[in-house]
């Protein structure tokens, strides 16, 4: 990984898809002495069976500020309506404006071929938004970015259609990754209630079975976007 101190902006659809899907590599930066930063893009508010959403959103957004806190991340919070993400003029600004704000060296976030409509769209928005954040003539609140960051996909959920071209081994972050989890305890109830899934022990099981793919105990995939201009020979995961 680069000796370069680096900025590294995760960008989650929901306030727990982060802890989900990558805490234990973003973990790892932070003990190498990265600046992480968590994005939250949605409020979470659709994510309860009994929580009303106004509610919900605040719930979910102190949630997710507290597993950010565990690791020392920034954070930033988008706010957009859960479940109804879309890929407009105005959405697409915002996240132009979110990264610039952020300045990353890198950035990861979902991949596109994910199940839920709202990762999708994350997805395609934060592609296009990355590369047209560096051009001083698409203005917003705050300057341009002078460079197109590296963009990595983490896994899926389940990692249904998802296959890893690079590994980060988060043996000794895996106890991390669970307590970040564990702070979104509105989920961890709503999962077990609506879909019988005990969220904790489904990210174990998946970092074990992607340790098993890569020769240790626990670990986390990723794929690298390797459009132009993103390439490059150096390993910026840790």
């Amino acid at each position: 990984m680069s000796e370069k101190k680096l900025r590294v902006l995760a960008i989650g659809a929901h306030p727990d898809d982060i802890e989900i899907l990558c805490a234990g590599t973003l973990a790892k930066y932070a003990q190498a002495g990265h600046q992480v930063i968590n994005c939250v893009v949605t409020d979470g508010s659709a994510g309860h069976m009994i929580i009303k959403p106004p509610e919900l959103a605040k719930i979910r957004e102190e949630e997710a500020r507290k597993a950010a806190e565990i690791i020392g991340a920034e954070f930033i919070w988008m706010g957009f309506p859960d479940e109804l993400l879309m890929n407009d003029l105005d959405t697409r600004l915002a996240f132009i404006d979110m990264i610039r704000v952020a300045k990353p060296d890198v950035i990861i976030t979902h991949a596109p071929e994910d199940y839920h409509p709202d990762h999708r769209t994350a997805s395609q928005l934060v592609f296009d938004a990355s590369f047209v954040s560096s051009v001083p003539a698409i203005e917003t609140e705050h300057p341009a970015h002078p460079l197109v960051p590296p963009l990595y996909y983490f896994d899926t959920l389940a990692s249904v259609n998802f296959l890893p071209t690079e590994y980060v081994d988060i043996s000794d972050t895996i106890e991390t990754k669970q307590a970040m989890l564990s702070c979104h305890q509105s989920q961890v109830k709503w999962l077990k209630d609506h879909d019988n899934i005990d969220i904790i022990d489904f990210v174990v099981t998946m970092a074990k079975l992607r340790g098993l793919q890569c020769g240790v105990p626990f670990a986390e995939g990723f794929r690298k976007e390797p459009a132009w201009p993103r390439g490059g020979t150096r390993r910026l995961l840790p």
